[in-house]
């Protein structure tokens, strides 16, 4: 076969080549060649995001979406899109970055455990310092068999299990400090109720002192890791970053169909341990420990994340009949995960549901409170998947529908993340219909977040800039509503506005996006009260947990029908409920045990086995939904009574 020679040439001038067979994309050339790419759509050519300009050279654009006739001639071309025909030199313009820091990631992050928690009662993972009798020729028993007499005697821990590894440690532990070593061991899981209990790790000398874990959270946005000490039950450290896998496809859907393509699984799994590693290395760093002294770990993700963790062909999960590898995961050590602790850690991944409800969920669920409050509450984790929980902890019933990634700025014109730049909240001036609004840290606008987008929507309705249907008003008297190069647009700020000298605006298109997402959120629980008979009204409580559901803002989300009308002191913003359930997991086995329990007890609703979901879906395709009935609040605005 032909090969060809890509040269790319980056953002800061390198020159980097590489040699790549006849019809080789770009985006996998440049995988070659090292060359960094953003691809948040997975390679589906959807977000227009790995635009690269061809300089010269003979290639084949097999689609141009999300590229004007403009680019076009001024050589744009999708990475993922565009194949070599021949040698060719590709510009690489400058990849979008992150540069803010999420506000789980501090430095002086300790939290003090917020229930009862005894470690000798509580905790699998035990610390006992022992002195072991020296051989003499009279009593020459084997190391290990020495180590488990002791045990048994003074602590009542018999049958001892040890792997390889710990095993070629226990002589040298066992001779460098006279016969004194700390004993790691960990007494059962999940599991393995009944044990036996196993040797994690032989420390010489008196250790007791201290005791490591770790929660995680592995979410499809970010990534954030709590040090735990084992002892006090403290959170001593955190730190957070954005899931290195993002560049691979901003959704599930996205990272399902990279991870079936090639070395694609095997990439992603090597882009979220090298996050993971990364803020490990950080906490612990931060804390004055090596990484090797922590012997345990708690992981909570979605299904989807947690296969990618550890690479587990998921593309079952977006086929019918939509079912996963695994939802209770077998516990592991960190050594068959490539997770940089101990070795011999212990790895306990939180049970999920289904293919997309996940131990991210039941985690949620067991830290919010759910299982005990007793009356009927809904629990919603707002994402590009949009997973909810219905019941009063007795019963149970649980489904997600597709959001899509408009929410975290994805599949939007001005879309972007909730970094530095973006604007988070907007206000539209009901006379004038000039906006003003609000940039995170200050200083000129890059684009539009999450949050800014359901502001945006929300003041656009109310205003009368856009009707029901996300249909520009062109009666107003302003220019900020104009044709676009994607048709109707809304002017957010001028180009001598914003950083980078162009005008930042919503479309038609993108107000579209916005209402499917919406929409696909309201229909999801609109279809679990139904399924149980139960109305929005019989609702006492709404929690509402994930990273981006505590910045939703209640009164604009109403009014674009995201969510229910309900009075505001029902609503409950709880932050990451996730990493608190791995957190509560970690330190407590009945902890572990209730999210287990909680996994069991919820009945999935499939939304699509019937037309339920649908026919809510359809109707909620509007501002805020075709009922206005079902939104007294919002039709009190449109009257100005409120």
């Amino acid at each position: 076969m032909a090969t060809c020679n890509v040269q790319f040439i980056t953002a800061d001038g390198q020159t980097i080549q590489a040699q790549v067979p006849f019809g080789t994309t770009l985006s996998d050339a440049a995988l070659e060649a090292g060359v960094e790419l953003n691809i948040p759509c997975g390679g589906q050519g959807r977000c227009g995001r790995c635009a690269v300009i061809v300089q010269a050279g003979a290639v084949r654009r097999r689609s141009t979406m999300r590229l004007s006739a403009a680019d076009v001639e001024a050589g744009y071309a999708l990475a993922c899109q565009t194949v070599v025909e021949g040698d060719a030199t590709i510009a690489v313009p400058p990849q979008e970055k992150i540069e803010r820091l999420l506000e789980t990631d501090k430095t002086a992050a300790k939290l003090t455990v917020p229930f009862v928690y005894d470690p000798e009662l509580h905790q699998p993972i035990q610390r006992v310092c022992v002195y072991v009798d020296p051989p003499t020729l009279a009593d020459n028993t084997d190391d290990l068999s020495r180590l488990r007499r002791v045990l048994a005697r003074e602590t009542g821990i018999r049958d001892v299990q040890a792997h390889l590894p710990v095993l070629r440690k226990l002589a040298g532990a066992l001779r460098a400090d006279h016969w004194r070593v700390t004993t790691v061991i960990e007494t059962d899981t999940w599991d393995r109720p009944n044990g036996p209990p196993r040797l994690v790790d032989v420390l010489p000398g008196d250790s007791c002192g201290q005791s490591w874990g770790l929660a995680i959270d592995i979410g499809t946005t970010s990534n954030v890791v709590y040090l735990v000490d084992l002892i006090t039950g403290d959170v001593v450290q955190q730190a957070a970053d954005y899931n290195g896998q993002i560049k691979r496809g901003e959704d599930v859907i996205s990272r399902i169909i990279y991870a079936s393509k090639g070395d694609g699984l095997q990439e992603l799994q090597s882009l979220v341990l090298g996050t993971l590693n990364k803020l490990i290395g950080r906490v612990c760093r931060r804390q004055g420990i090596d990484p090797t002294e922590v012997h345990k770990a708690v992981v909570a993700g979605n299904s989807t994340m947690i296969h990618l963790f550890l690479a587990l062909p998921p593309q079952s999960i977006r086929l019918e009949p939509y079912v996963t590898t695994v939802n209770q995961v077998p516990t592991m050590r960190a050594v068959e995960i490539g997770l940089a602790i101990n070795p011999e850690a212990t790895v306990d991944c939180l049970p999920g549901v289904a293919s997309y409800v996940g131990a991210d969920i039941t985690a949620g669920v067991v830290s919010s409170g759910m299982t005990n409050v007793g009356d009927i509450t809904l629990f919603i984790d707002v994402g590009t998947n949009g997973e909810m929980v219905l019941g009063d902890g007795s019963w149970l019933i649980t489904c997600a529908c597709s959001a899509g990634p408009a929410f975290e700025g994805a599949g939007v014109v001005d879309g972007m993340r909730a970094t530095r730049g973006a604007i988070e909240e907007v206000w539209i001036n009901g006379t004038t219909y000039e906006p003003t609004y609000r940039v995170i840290g200050g200083g000129k606008p890059r684009g539009i977040c999450g949050s800014g987008l359901i502001s945006l929507l929300a003041e656009m309705f109310i205003t009368g800039v856009v009707d029901k249907s996300g249909n520009f008003n062109h009666t107003l008297d302003t220019p900020r509503i104009r044709q676009g190069e994607h048709g109707d647009e809304y002017v957010v700020a001028w180009a001598s506005e914003t950083d980078h000298g162009r005008d930042i605006v919503i479309t038609r298109p993108d107000i579209d996006n916005l209402l499917r997402a919406k929409a696909a959120i309201y229909a999801g629980f609109a279809s679990l009260a139904q399924s149980v008979g139960v109305s929005m009204s019989d609702v006492s409580q709404m929690f509402i947990g994930g990273a981006f559901g505590q910045y939703l803002n209640v009164e604009k989300s109403v009014q674009i029908g995201l969510l229910p009308d309900m009075p505001w002191d029902k609503f409950h913003f709880l932050g990451n409920t996730s990493i608190r359930g791995a957190y509560m997991a970690l330190l407590r086995r009945d902890y572990r045990a209730e999210i287990e329990a909680a996994a069991s007890r919820m009945t999935y609703l499939e939304l699509s086995a019937d037309n339920t979901f649908y026919e809510h879906f359809t109707s909620a395709l509007f501002l805020p939904h075709t009922d206005i009935s079902l939104f007294p609040s919002v039709a009190a605005v449109l009257k100005g009574e409120a």
